[in-house]
């Protein structure tokens, strides 16, 4: 093909240079990140779970932007543009921006082949270093240990949870898959669990190399109380803290997350209990548990495992008992019929649509995996995801309520037939 000169002909090209989707190794991505001299001279946070990453990550952007810091964040996937990946100062950095990282790494990369992750991953990480940040946040996209921003050391790295997603590529237990995210943890540095009930392998492998290892109900807790909740820390109490705004009962869990690391990191980014409120009032992370205004609700949520089902079931269950219609579709590649199964009592119609590309499920292939698992509600079969949400919503009364979920595409799907945008992430220079 012509020499990319648009970002859409850049992601074009950088589909076609590796193939594979997903190779995990960090040879390669480190040989570039030689090759460029990136030596990133700020602390760096990498996050890692099963779920719950976004979600801290966004609380620690909100948090430390509060409190006055250049804040690089660097996040997958992204639902309407790619910039939303890569941000600065709480904007998604441009096209131009992204375009220039790209050459910059076309240029020495030789005959390296890198994946579409471990070449945005390197772009993000020279973005940063060329905006001056005061701190990155790096999530990860899959697993951990051999991850593309596992090439970079983390001053604190951050399990949220571990849960059974991703088997072809983790393992097929929590143990396997805990292994592989305990593999961000740094010698010398502290190492946070989030996960109430951790497999023994994250203590174990931090007591390995020699890494302070702080978890969730014995380093650091949290309670909650009327219309407010307290953390207690290494550092301290941080008392009458307002909710996240981000909805769940689960996002305290993050939150504490976020709270530790930022205890973690207090000699070198230190933070007062104004940006702490300010940051977890002022967080938003399209597309987890939306709640959209108007009539009939809708409700937008990218749970694409039986862990993000059991989240969403337990958000459902606090809502008024109303009549709920699904706009669903998910990968193929994904425990569908787990998800199904979590979610069945709270879902009365089903509007399933087809996902396109390789991994995509058709709508006539998830009409059969719901009548499988034996749902109570009715299934309408929708040729896209734009239709099911059109057809849910000619059906539902203004009384009822549409959950669209089951994959980041889906919900990216639902706000492009919405034309919706995401106004906290606007692109700039």
């Amino acid at each position: 093909m012509d020499a990319p000169r648009t970002l859409g002909d850049w992601l074009v090209y950088l589909e076609s240079l590796h193939p594979k989707t997903i190779a995990l190794g960090l040879e390669r991505v480190a040989e570039v990140r030689h090759q460029l001299g990136l030596r990133p001279e700020f602390p760096i946070v990498i996050v890692s779970g099963t779920n719950g990453k976004g979600s801290v990550c966004a609380m620690l952007e909100s948090i430390l932007h509060a409190a006055g810091y250049r804040v690089g964040c660097y996040t997958s996937p992204h639902l309407l543009h790619y910039n939303e990946r890569v941000r600065v100062a709480r904007q998604t950095v441009s096209d131009a921006a992204l375009c220039t990282s790209f050459q910059c790494i076309e240029e020495v990369r030789g005959d390296v082949p890198l994946t579409y992750f471990e070449f945005g991953t390197l772009a993000a990480m020279q973005t940063f270093i060329a905006r001056q940040v005061d701190v990155a946040i790096l999530e990860v996209g899959l697993g951990g240990r051999l991850d593309a921003v596992n090439v970079f050391d983390a001053d604190c790295a951050v399990v949220t949870s571990v849960d059974i997603d991703h088997v072809d590529y983790l393992g097929d237990t929590r143990e396997k898959i805990a292994f592989e995210k305990a593999g961000i943890f740094r010698t010398g540095k502290v190492a946070i669990c989030a996960d109430a009930a951790p497999p023994s392998v994250l203590r174990e492998h931090a007591e390995k190399i020699g890494a302070a290892f702080w978890r969730l109900n014995e380093t650091f807790r949290y309670a909650a109380h009327q219309g407010q909740w307290d953390f207690y820390g290494v550092a301290g109490a941080r008392l009458a803290l307002p909710f996240p705004a981000l909805r769940g009962a689960y996002q305290l869990q993050n939150a504490s997350a976020a709270l530790a690391a930022l205890d973690a990191l207090r000699e070198r980014l230190p933070v007062g209990m104004e940006a702490i409120r300010r940051g977890l009032v002022e967080v938003s992370l399209p597309g987890r548990f939306q709640v959209l205004p108007g009539r009939p609700q809708l409700i937008l949520d990218v749970a694409h495992n039986p862990h993000a089902a059991r989240a969403l079931a337990s958000n459902l269950a606090a809502l008024p008992p109303v009549r709920t219609l699904a706009v669903f579709a998910m990968l193929q590649d994904k425990d569908i019929d787990g998800v199904v199964r979590i979610l069945d009592a709270f879902i009365d119609v089903w509007f399933v649509g087809s996902l396109s590309g390789s991994r995509g499920t058709c709508a006539g292939q998830m009409a059969s995996l719901l009548k499988d698992c034996g749902v109570r509600g009715e299934i309408v079969v929708c040729e896209e995801v734009a239709d099911a949400l059109a057809q849910a919503c000619k059906a539902a009364g203004e009384n009822d309520r549409i959950a669209a979920f089951g994959s980041f595409h889906t919900v990216a799907e639902v706000m492009q037939a919405r034309g919706m945008s995401l106004t906290n992430f606007d692109i700039r220079d």
